[in-house]
Order: C-alpha cells, then sequence, then structure tokens
C-alpha cells in the first residue's frame, strides 16, 4: 500500500479547510458552531449533514456516514488513498514525494497503463483523421459540421478505421492481454479472436479535469445503428461521474457554466470562443455530475436540445440541480434544434446574449406549465394560479417569492392578494399533513432493560468524548475508575484502548485520531461522537460525574452479589459473617456517594 507520511498527511489536512471543501459539493448553513446541508451520500429533504470547523470533521446524523476531508472527498468523488491526498495535495498546492508502489499496487499499476494506452489511442485515431486514404468520409463530416484544425487538435477527434489496426498496435507496444481488455477499447470474441470496440467511428476522447483520457465517444457517419458507442464503464471511466470538456473549460472563466448534451454542441461552441461549456456523457444528468457542476462554478445554465427529449432532460436536470442548491438557468433559443445548430446560423455574440437572457427554474416551470393551459379561459387560469402556488410555496427566501409575485401578478392579471391567498392556504394544508403523519407513526416504547443499555452506551461514548477532547483533565481519574474489560461493547474497549495508549505517548490530537481506525464503520462511529452535542457544562464536573457513576455502578454490583451469597444456605458459619461485614461497609461506601 502507498504510504506517506504522518507529517505530510497533517499539512494537506490543514491546508484543505473541510467547510471549504464540502461547500464545493453542499449548500451549507450555520447553526451555531457547526454547519448543516443536504447529506450527498443518501436522499433527504431536511438537512442532517453536520460540518464541524472547530472539530475538522463530517457527520450525517441520517445514514451515519462521517470522517475528516479526507474521507469525505475519497467517499464524494469515488478515489482511493492515494487519488484523494494527489487530489487534496493538488487543490492546496503541496508537491508530493515520489512513491514507490506495491500491492496495491497491482490495481494502480492496472490503472496507469490504461492511462496509457487510452492516450496513444487517442493519438492513433487523430492521426488517422489526416490520412485521406481511410478517413475520407470523417473529413467530409467535420467539414461539414465547420470544425477547424485547431478544434480538432484541441479536443484530439480522430478517426477508427475499419480493421484491428488498434488491438495490433498495443500488442507491438507491449500491452498484455489484461491490460488491453480491461481498456475497453478491444474486445475477445467467443472463438478467442480481437476485435477493436470501435471501426468506422468519428472518434470523441473524453478527459478527466486532470487531463488525462479515460474514455472514448464513437460517432457513425452513416444511418447505421447506434449512432454513438460511448467506452463502458471500468476502473478508470465511470460514466456518471464525469463531464465532457469540463477540463478544457476549467482554463477560462467559470462564473457561469453552460451544459449541453452532445459532444457537437459543446465542441462547437468552444471552437467559437464560448468556452464555459460541458456536456453530459449521453446520459441523463446524474447526482455526481452536479456536484462536479457545483463544485465549479457559481452558476449553471442548462441548454439542452429545444425538442421534447430536451425538455424532459432539462426537466430532471433541473431537479437535481435544484436540490444541490445550485443557481440555475435555462437557456432558451428559437431558430435552432441545438446550441451548435444556433452558434452556426445566428454566431456566437447572438448566442451569448441568450445565455444572459437564461430563465429561472420558476421561470421555466410557469412556462412550462403555461403552454399547456389555454389562459383566456376560466378554468385553466385557475389551474394556472393554483399551480403557480405551488411552484411559488416552495421557495424558501420571501424576498425572491415577492419578485416572482409581483411579476406574475403584472404579467398575467391576477392579483398579489389571490397568490398569496392560495400559498397560505397550501403551507396550511401541509404543516396538518406533517402532523397527521406524525400522529400515525407507531410509536416503540423500549423495554426497561434497553433504556439501561442506552444510557451505558451513552456515558461510554461520553468518556470517549472526554478522553479526546479533554485528554489532561479526564484521562488520570477515567483510567483509574474504568477498566477495559467493564466497558459494554467491544469497539468501545478498542477505541478508549487506544485513547489510552496514545494519551500515554502524548500523541493525543483533536485532528489526526479518526485515522488511528481503518474500518469505515469505526471511523463513522468516531465522527458521531465527535459531532454529538453531550451538552457538557463544566467539564470538571462533568468527569467526576462519570466516574461517581462508575464508582456507583461497582459497589452496588458488589452488593447485589453479596445478597445472591448469603441467600444460599449451605455456606458456613464465618463466611456468612463475613460476607455480612462485607455488605455492611459496601452499604456505607454506596451511601456515602448518595
Amino acid at each position: 500500500m502507498v504510504r506517506y507520511s504522518d507529517e505530510l498527511i497533517d499539512e494537506i489536512r490543514s491546508r484543505n479547510d473541510i467547510v471549504d471543501v464540502i461547500s464545493q459539493y453542499v449548500v451549507l448553513k450555520r447553526s451555531g458552531r457547526n454547519f448543516f446541508g443536504l447529506c450527498p451520500f443518501h436522499k433527504e429533504k431536511s438537512p442532517s449533514f453536520c460540518v464541524s470547523a472547530d472539530k475538522q470533521i463530517f457527520h450525517c446524523f441520517g445514514c451515519g456516514v462521517g470522517g475528516n476531508v479526507i474521507h469525505f472527498v475519497s467517499k464524494v468523488e469515488n478515489l482511493n488513498f492515494k487519488e484523494t491526498i494527489e487530489m487534496l495535495a493538488d487543490r492546496s498546492g503541496i508537491e508530493l514525494p515520489v512513491v514507490n508502489s506495491e500491492g496495491d499496487d497491482k490495481m494502480a499499476m492496472l490503472k496507469s497503463k490504461i492511462y496509457e494506452i487510452n492516450q496513444i489511442t487517442a493519438e492513433f485515431y487523430h492521426n488517422n483523421l489526416y490520412n485521406s486514404a481511410i478517413a475520407k468520409p470523417a473529413q467530409d463530416y467535420v467539414k461539414k459540421r465547420k470544425l477547424d484544425n485547431n478544434t480538432l487538435k484541441n479536443f484530439l477527434i480522430g478517426y477508427s478505421g475499419t480493421s484491428n489496426e488498434l488491438y495490433k498496435l498495443l500488442v507491438e507496444k507491449g500491452y498484455k492481454e489484461e491490460e488491453i481488455l480491461a481498456s475497453g477499447l478491444v474486445n475477445k470474441m467467443d472463438n478467442g479472436k480481437f476485435v477493436d470496440r470501435y471501426r468506422r467511428r468519428l472518434m470523441f476522447p473524453i478527459q478527466d479535469t486532470r487531463n488525462r483520457i479515460i474514455a472514448f465517444g464513437g460517432r457513425v457517419l452513416d444511418d447505421s445503428k447506434p449512432k454513438y458507442i460511448n467506452s463502458p464503464e471500468n476502473i478508470v471511466y465511470s460514466k456518471g461521474r464525469h463531464l465532457f470538456g469540463l477540463n478544457v473549460a476549467k482554463k477560462g472563466d467559470l462564473k457561469k457554466i453552460i451544459i449541453v448534451e452532445g459532444y457537437m454542441d459543446a465542441i462547437s461552441l468552444h471552437q467559437r470562443g464560448i468556452t464555459n461549456v460541458v456536456a453530459s456523457l449521453g446520459t441523463a444528468l446524474t447526482e455526481a455530475q452536479g456536484r462536479l457542476l457545483r463544485k465549479s462554478s457559481e452558476q449553471v445554465i442548462i441548454g439542452y436540445d429545444a425538442d421534447g427529449a430536451g425538455q424532459a432532460a432539462t426537466l430532471r436536470g433541473l431537479e437535481i440541480l435544484n436540490n444541490l442548491g445550485c443557481d440555475i438557468r435555462i437557456l432558451q433559443i428559437e431558430g435552432a434544434k441545438d446550441p451548435d445548430e444556433f452558434v452556426i446560423k445566428y454566431g456566437p455574440e447572438r448566442f451569448q446574449k441568450q445565455v444572459d437572457k437564461a430563465i429561472s427554474l420558476v421561470e421555466f416551470k410557469i412556462k412550462m406549465l403555461k403552454n399547456n393551459l389555454n389562459l383566456d379561459h376560466p378554468n385553466d387560469k385557475i389551474k394556472f394560479l393554483k399551480e403557480i402556488a405551488n411552484i411559488l410555496a416552495k421557495i424558501d427566501s420571501e424576498i425572491e417569492r415577492e419578485v416572482y409575485i409581483r411579476n406574475i401578478s403584472l404579467e398575467y392579471g391576477i392579483s398579489k392578494e389571490a397568490i398569496y391567498a392560495e400559498i397560505i392556504k397550501l403551507n396550511s394544508q401541509n404543516v396538518k399533513s406533517t402532523k397527521i403523519l406524525e400522529k400515525s407513526k407507531p410509536r416503540l416504547e423500549p423495554k426497561k432493560e434497553q433504556v439501561v443499555n442506552e444510557q451505558t452506551d451513552k456515558r461510554e461514548r461520553l468518556i470517549i468524548y472526554l478522553l479526546i477532547n479533554y485528554p489532561e483533565k479526564s484521562y488520570e481519574k477515567i483510567k483509574n475508575n474504568v477498566k477495559i474489560e467493564e466497558l459494554s461493547s467491544e469497539r468501545n474497549q478498542n477505541i478508549i484502548k487506544k485513547l489510552y495508549e496514545e494519551i500515554e505517548k502524548g500523541n493525543i490530537n483533536n485532528n489526526n485520531i479518526i485515522d488511528w481506525f481503518e474500518d469505515e464503520e469505526t471511523v463513522n462511529y468516531l465522527s458521531w461522537i465527535l459531532a454529538y452535542d453531550f451538552e457538557i457544562g463544566e467539564v470538571d464536573k462533568c468527569i467526576e460525574d462519570v466516574v461517581v457513576t462508575y464508582q456507583k455502578e461497582k459497589l452496588i454490583k458488589k452488593r447485589n452479589d453479596i445478597v445472591r451469597k448469603l441467600e444460599i444456605q449451605d455456606i458456613s458459619a464465618e463466611e456468612r459473617e463475613n460476607l455480612e461485614n462485607e455488605l455492611n461497609n459496601t452499604i456505607i461506601a454506596l451511601a456515602k456517594i448518595k
């Protein structure tokens, strides 16, 4: 496994403030000392995802996931430890030492080989494009689409021939069968023959934000099906986690970012000087792509095609981006079926004007609603008012809602009072529904022993919290009174044992405690403890209360054990007398604690 020094990891972590990093993926709002938002790892409507700036940890009280900034980036970006460290080091301008990889090693080496194969393939196909003997249909196509030579080179656009030239090339360069097949660029048939995946197609290499080629899209140049073939998912490529052209777009101004449907839309706009454009990879927009957009820009403009499928894709994308807290706009184009056709037909200046006039999510929903109704008909106008109220009732900002109500009132001749009245009615219905649902929920009363177990578990979590945050005050008192074997769970025993060991070495440090534990369950559990509000008033008194509780419980257990022994009939008089004396002393000790 790849190893970096603890000092280097500490520096990388300290240079990547967890609130700053997570804010690129999640809308966070301050609540007291912490920040809260909607969890990126599970569906939720009410924020239960907590980020602590003081402790540099996150924890979701809904799904239980937690950890530090390294755990977050690894999980949200689907990266291994080495890739996460590289990403955070790059973000904070830290140069990493060269580390020899072994073992993890095999996977890391295979990934490295696939990146190499992809790069060789892209260059091979790109060079093919300039060979008129084999690529005449592709050359005619790029001329028809008005792509210039700079664009072809910037995007490494290429052409795949008719034979298995790629497979032969990769074998000549010494790549193994396992590596070639893992790239997804070559298929092995049932008869044992190897066949290039792409043949007679215009090739679009797909790059990640680090400019590594991770996949390909191949377009036919005739009417055969399928029109596009994309790389299968593999160890370097997951289509739902990347955006075509983002690596190029990041080089320019990304205050606004336009997302379009196809490769050609993005490439055509880039060629005409509109470089803040990316494309979704032949799939409906995913949450991972939405987080990537939110991380990359302040405002996202959806520029999908004007046809029915494009509008449906727009609606799906809007919901995802809205739930992620993005500032969304929708591009409105007329006189062309897609952004590529529009920019060629009307020019980049007019396209940019349409971008500047892009409408908001609310405006788009109202427009779609209006297109399906006849507002000259009273019934349709009433339906329109009710649907508008339903849309506006979901807006949290009073100021934003006021602006829309005023504009809608003026444009459609509906009084502001009527719109407000409908919104108030809807909100009151929602409140009633919520109360009914709450009342209908079954309330499970815990058994008495479950309550005791929960109290014990909470106390042990409090001990962990005290040892981490106040080691100099709590360590001696707790260790002298709380034995490892007396703890209720093996997990708590392991954590507290480790804390005792590290405190004795002088290693206790809020920022690195989670790193001592590798299994995900313990990391999530510790982040929960660190994020939980134990409502500690005076620390010394809290420690004293914990110690006293343990002393009391030990005495009660001792008293009960003695009573049980005294109930045995066949014990000697001497033994009975000793037990009675011990019981008397235990009761006196217990009374002093009370």
